[in-house]
């Protein structure tokens, strides 16, 4: 079978979330060309699947390594990055692919998950909101925007972005009574007939 057989095969696996199976394959494209973005980036996203943020980790850097500006790549180790709570490098790699790609919706919806984490409420709001200029109707940012802003004490704007967010689904009432962020609303009216069934 050639490299590009065992590529698809694996990716194949990848796609029905068979991720074990499917970083064996990649590892087999490793072994014979170690500098397959393609194989580094899918055996990475599979080892966080599998929970192996640091594997995770180690096979973005090897792409980094190759290609330093690989979006996928910058991407993905974000996202392993913001799971193991290493907030202030996963910021740095946001702001890297901000400089060049300014209005990217995925990497402003991780900065603003990253920011509210770190406390900066204000500028997750802010992060939110360029997002929401082009989609407007992103039930989860707009979920998001709504806890910040209850962050800040701002009741009526949150409770406005959490009708928006419960607008788009109705999954946002159960993830609203549940999230710590709305723990000072539990007694406003407007908020319990928002999040009530």
């Amino acid at each position: 079978m050639s490299v590009e057989e065992t590529l698809e095969d694996a990716n194949r696996l990848f796609l029905k979330k068979r991720f074990r199976d499917a970083v064996s394959l990649y590892d087999m494209v490793l072994a014979i060309n170690p500098k397959n973005i393609v194989a580094l980036n899918n055996k990475g996203y599979s080892l966080s699947k599998l929970r192996d943020h640091e594997g995770a980790i180690s096979c973005y850097d090897e792409a980094l390594q190759i290609s330093p500006n690989d979006k996928t790549a910058l991407t993905n180790k974000i996202s392993s990055l913001r799971k193991t709570k290493r907030y202030e490098a996963a910021l740095g790699h946001c702001d890297k692919i901000l400089k060049t790609s300014p209005g990217d919706p995925i990497t402003l919806y991780h900065k603003e998950r990253i920011l509210f984490s770190l406390g900066k409420y204000l500028d997750a709001v802010s992060c939110c909101n360029a997002i929401l200029e082009k989609r407007s109707e992103n039930g989860e940012v707009l979920f998001d925007k709504a806890a910040s802003l209850a962050m800040l004490n701002s009741a009526d704007d949150s409770l406005d972005a959490l009708a928006k967010a419960v607008g788009t689904s109705q999954q946002f009432r159960a993830k609203a009574r549940g999230h710590v962020a709305f723990a000072k609303l539990c007694d406003n009216a407007r908020f319990l007939q928002l999040v009530s069934d």
